[in-house]
């Protein structure tokens, strides 16, 4: 049986994206198996840590009903503006591009009631229709889960470089990220590795860490499900306070022991892609 027909205009889309994705080097899809471990969190200071190396970074926040990452750049305000049909991502230094559906909402508190087809039409032009220009990576913040946003990008993007997991050590949260393993395993896109987040909590005064959730299981699950692990970030105030002023951690506290775990974890995605 023949396939559908392709029509002049699935070819005009097609070779947008295509003409996008040629620009972008790297592609690093960040998922969570479930909600509250942090993954916004993981990737706006994984995207801030590579453009602090040098990297020219474009975040593309598809969370389409609860996008978070403007916030956590203070530009929740900005305006999107247009050039040549095409809109032009907000622009953070030294070298970082956002692009999220918070731009484009009358109001932070606008609710974005939408269907899966409707939500993969706007992920479709997150792609075509943003000048991304030339990036060494770009990081896709996915909403939690393996639902209608994720079957998009694997589809959009079928030549992605690989997922990044993010957990925390409970056990309830470890059981969501190997659904996210066999996800990525289904969908033929490989997984760079598991991050552990909030790996206990270390205190502000003594230094001292406690295992408020619990620490290792991340690492466990990465061996049982023959991955790599990138690395544990721990708890700390300034982790939560940078999220809501809009300076990630590794820019207000690089010496801070998230910022050094943020900046190892990136290293070894570094290394895991760019030898692929």
């Amino acid at each position: 049986m023949a396939g559908p027909l392709l029509t002049e205009e699935s070819i005009q889309e097609e070779t947008a994206i295509q003409d996008t994705l040629r620009n972008i080097k790297h592609v690093i899809i960040v998922m969570s198996g479930k909600g509250g471990v942090g993954k916004s969190t993981v990737s706006s200071n994984l995207a801030m840590t590579l453009s602090m190396k040098g990297y020219r970074t474009g975040v593309m926040d598809i969370d389409i009903t609860g996008p978070n990452i403007p916030k956590m750049f203070a530009v929740e305000d900005r305006q999107l503006m247009v050039e040549n049909e095409k809109l032009i991502p907000v622009a953070i230094p030294p070298s970082l591009k956002l692009m999220s559906m918070a731009f484009l909402l009358q109001s932070k508190d606008t609710p974005v009631l939408w269907r899966g087809p409707v939500k993969m039409g706007a992920i479709k032009q997150f792609i075509e229709d943003v000048n991304w220009g030339d990036l060494d990576y770009l990081v896709i913040d996915m909403p939690p889960g393996t639902g209608d946003e994720a079957l998009s990008i694997v589809q959009l993007i079928p030549k992605a470089d690989g997922m990044v997991i993010v957990t925390t050590p409970q056990d309830v949260a470890l059981l969501d990220s190997r659904k996210s393993l066999v996800f990525g395993a289904e969908a033929n896109v490989p997984i760079i590795g598991i991050v552990e987040n909030m790996s206990g909590f270390v205190c502000p005064h003594c230094g001292e860490v406690t295992n408020i959730f619990k620490s290792g299981g991340g690492e466990a699950t990465a061996k049982d499900m023959n991955v790599q692990f990138l690395g544990r970030v721990p708890i700390e105030p300034g982790i939560v306070d940078a999220g809501d002023s809009g300076i990630p951690i590794v820019l207000g506290h690089p010496d801070s022991a998230s910022a050094k775990a943020f900046s190892s974890i990136a290293d070894r995605i570094i290394k895991t892609v760019e030898q692929r």
